[in-house]
Formats: C-alpha cells, sequence, structure tokens
C-alpha cells in the first residue's frame, strides 16, 4: 500500500549549471603565464599590461607577476567620463 496519495508531476526543478564566473586571481597575487585572472560576461574589466582578453573576455595573464587592478577614467562614445577598471600583471623582477 502506498505511504503517500498521488504526486502527480512538477513543472519546476529545471536549472542550468553555474558558469563559475569572477575573479580568480585578485590584487597582490601571483600569476604565472597562462593563469586566468577574471572570467566575465562582456569586458566589465579590460585587459592592462602584459594581460590579454580570450574570445570569451577572459582575462589572462601573458607575463608572470603580481595581478593588480587599476582605475581610469576614459571617455564613452558620446564623450561622458566613465570610469573603468584594468587588470594588470607588473613582471617579477629577475
Amino acid at each position: 500500500m502506498a505511504h503517500t496519495k498521488a504526486g502527480g508531476s512538477t513543472r519546476l526543478g529545471r536549472d542550468s549549471q553555474g558558469q563559475r564566473l569572477g575573479t580568480k586571481l585578485y590584487g597582490g597575487e601571483f600569476a604565472k603565464v597562462g593563469n586566468i585572472i577574471v572570467r566575465q560576461r562582456g569586458s566589465k574589466i579590460r585587459a592592462g599590461l602584459n594581460v590579454r582578453m580570450g574570445k570569451d573576455d577572459t582575462l589572462y595573464a601573458v607575463a608572470a607577476g603580481l595581478v593588480s587592478f587599476s582605475r581610469k577614467k576614459l571617455e564613452n562614445f558620446h564623450g561622458k567620463p566613465k570610469l573603468v577598471t584594468f587588470a594588470n600583471v607588473t613582471p617579477k623582477a629577475k
């Protein structure tokens, strides 16, 4: 004999996997060549010194060194100033 009454089917319960976006290396941390610094959708953070942007807007290091983030005022398309964040890698002195 059943212990629960007929439950029926539900239309809930479908959800997509998380994409694991965000900052992977923070300011002051050491990055090796090819290390991912930020995974993002769109260029919220831009590539600075010794950093390149992949086709999915991922920022990665092209030189080994310390990660830092800087902010700079740039003009947008209409000439309005906008505060933009850059990811940089300062090469380690040998």
